[in-house]
């Protein structure tokens, strides 16, 4: 965040990392991503029991839940730095866990789980890198919405559809 500061000299901008505020990181799109990575374990536990079913529920819960924080971001003007963090790394999460379960029917699987790993990786990089640089977080991006439904939807057809 900039700052603006009075000294001797006139104002100057000064970049200046602010926490999170308790109402900030309570916000309902905030708690909704928190929730998501909750069913995590949940979806988890039921996927490797072979109770495919259940799963399949927890899932529909966390696309549900993601795409209302979204909305509710939105407009209810709820966007914060802090949510611009939690929501991709939630869908990540998601996205890891759906994959590395699927890995344990399907051995092709791990050539994603691999790719995952591998992008994720350097996309984390590169964010710390511009954080550094530019001290601001933007939004994700049109094409990184449709990357990112296109890999869920996938994802949960393998979940939803087991006899694939």
């Amino acid at each position: 965040m900039l700052v603006k500061k009075n000294n001797l000299k006139g104002n100057i901008m000064e970049n200046k990392t602010k926490k999170p505020s308790k109402k900030e990181l309570l916000s309902i799109p905030n708690i909704m991503g928190y929730f998501r990575i909750l069913l995590i374990p949940f979806f988890c536990y039921f996927y490797i029991s072979g109770e495919w079913n259940v799963a399949a529920i927890i899932l529909i819960i966390s696309t549900i839940t993601d795409f209302l924080d979204g909305q509710i971001a939105r407009r209810c003007n709820m966007i914060t730095n802090f949510g611009k963090i939690l929501d991709p790394v939630a869908d990540k999460f998601t996205h890891f866990a759906i994959a590395l379960c699927l890995a344990f029917r399907y051995k092709l699987m791990a050539v994603l789980l691999i790719l995952m790993v591998v992008k994720e990786s350097y996309m984390a990089i590169m964010g710390i890198r511009s954080l550094r640089k530019d001290n601001k977080l933007s939004g994700a991006k049109w094409f990184g919405k449709v990357s990112t439904a296109v890999l869920f939807i996938s994802l949960a057809y393998l979940v939803i559809f087991t006899d694939i």
